[in-house]
């Protein structure tokens, strides 16, 4: 910690401007005991919405389950397999507490990730001539992916564009697309309930006015569930998905598809695999689905790792999810305040962020981009290479959501058109550099974002990582980076293809 003295007054103020966060202390306390590994091992994590971070408890009480009991394949009634079932089905019922969401009204299909669940619906959903897809330009390109299964069936797809520079849903042409002339067929609207890319939070209440023109609703949870209550006792979407380890880090390869068990029923499934089916026949080539969640849960579910998502969201509980909702809402304010102040001694700005510039309506993602100081970016895969020496870990590239990039960097269809129709078949890193080299804009953003573990000492750092590009040009920060690494800046090599800004 460089000048322990002015960190200790950074966070005197930052705590007199920030009163609400002297009320989640416990969460330090919880830090240090639950997360030594980050102490130990000197790493800043400003990751989040790639992954959360799991405490040592999940691991412990995990394992110790796994050690005392025998567990067998739930698809049986032998004992190892019934007690198996036992702690799935507390599993499943665990998710539908923590989310409020009456099992009366919901079941939880769990899959192998948020886009695994996506997959599900896209696969499923009665897309037909006359029906619509109406998608935000800001999503994860999971949910872009449902545009395929919809043309495929013959539906149109239409993009809800969005504002600039905040990155928010165009009110006007949002209107125009849910309140067109209703169809007999199907419609689904799907939006991310905060974005991956800017942290935006695009507002709940456009389910409801949605589903009144008649919608189905899909709501992407991923990057909103680790920070934010979604509360499905109030908010009423068709289809949630959402991945767990963003929310509390550990396991990696389970998701779920929380569902209206109304919307359920419109779904047909394209096949049917082991564990979906009540009965099938070879020689009558006949089969009967499973009611319910079962039907959509392809093969043996990943029994073993389900009972570390109820051990999960008990931490999340333990710890509150309140308590975590305020840390992260304040710690963001401050860095964008502090981003927004940073410039060079010139008056030219460090940083430019894509997205909201205040705590409203937006979670603690933030994507920015660097200048140097005679305003020429400075490429993203730069920026991460530079605070990964300092142990400090970020993620450059576009996030997996190419809309809000192509929006906050103002990149007409005609540009994009250009490159798509090139007969190479371009990678991420060759593509940020022939758009440099070609229009002069650096595309690879960087991206911050905190999360269940965070603090004060975590953001303080980072902005003395930021202070090191005062005043300095892009060349002078040649001599310390690999010859090996790619970027539009001048650097040469072919190692870093491998690079391809997705998550």
């Amino acid at each position: 910690m460089e000048k322990h003295g002015d960190y200790q007054r950074a966070y005197a103020l930052f705590l007199s401007d920030y009163q609400e966060y002297s009320k989640t202390h416990h969460v330090d306390e919880i830090r240090r005991l639950q997360f030594t590994r980050l102490h130990e091992s000197g790493q800043i994590y400003l990751d989040y919405t790639g992954g959360g971070l799991y405490a040592q408890s999940q691991l412990d009480e995990h394992m110790a389950l796994l050690r005392n009991n025998v567990f067998g394949n739930p698809h049986s009634n032998n004992p190892t397999s019934l007690l198996m079932t036992t702690l799935v089905e507390s599993a499943r019922a665990a998710v539908l507490n923590y989310f409020k969401a009456s099992p009366e009204e919901y079941v939880v299909i769990f899959t192998a990730n948020a886009t695994g669940a996506l997959k599900l619906v896209g696969e499923s959903y009665p897309f037909a001539e006359g029906g619509h897809l109406a998608i935000s330009t800001d999503n994860h390109n999971s949910v872009n992916g449902l545009r395929e299964f919809a043309q495929s069936g013959g539906a149109s797809v239409d993009y809800i564009p969005l504002t600039v520079p905040e990155l928010r849903l165009d009110p006007e042409q949002l209107k125009q697309i849910l309140y067109r002339e209703n169809s007999d067929q199907s419609k689904l609207f799907a939006f991310p309930a905060q974005s991956n890319y800017s942290g935006v939070q695009h507002p709940l209440t456009l389910i409801e006015e949605a589903q009144s023109q008649g919608w189905d609703v899909l709501l992407d949870s991923a990057a909103f569930v680790p920070t934010n209550r979604l509360d499905l006792s109030k908010w009423h979407p068709d289809f949630v998905t959402i991945s767990f380890y963003k929310m509390f880090g550990y396991p990696t390869g389970v998701g779920a598809l929380i569902a209206r068990r109304s919307a359920l029923s419109k779904l047909r499934r394209p096949w049917f695999a082991g564990g979906t089916i009540r009965l099938a026949s070879i020689s009558t080539r006949g089969h009967y689905f499973i009611d319910g969640e079962a039907a959509f849960e392809d093969g043996t579910v990943n029994y073993l790792s389900l009972p570390a998502v109820e051990i999960g969201l008990r931490h999340i509980e333990a710890m509150g999810l309140d308590a975590i909702h305020t840390r992260v809402k304040c710690l963001t304010e401050w860095l964008l305040r502090q981003l927004v102040n940073k410039h060079h001694s010139n008056g030219m700005p460090i940083v430019r962020i894509h997205g909201p510039l205040s705590s409203q309506m937006r979670g603690g993602t933030i994507t920015m981009s660097f200048f140097d100081a005679e305003g020429i970016p400075i490429t993203g895969q730069l920026v991460e290479k530079m605070a990964s020496d300092d142990k400090i870990s970020l993620r450059s590239g576009c996030f997996c959501n190419p809309g809000a990039g192509e929006t906050t960097f103002l990149l007409p269809h005609t540009i994009m058109k250009q490159f798509f129709d090139r007969a190479e078949d371009l990678k991420f890193p060759e593509f940020v550099r022939a758009l440099y080299e070609e229009q002069g804009v650096d595309i690879s953003g960087i991206r911050t974002s905190v999360g269940m573990a965070s603090n004060f000492a975590d953001v303080y750092q980072f902005m003395l990582f930021v202070g090191k590009f005062a005043d300095k040009k892009v060349s002078e920060f040649l001599d310390t980076l690999s010859s090996s690494l790619v970027c539009p800046n001048g650097l040469t090599g072919s190692e870093h293809e491998r690079h391809n800004g997705l998550e």
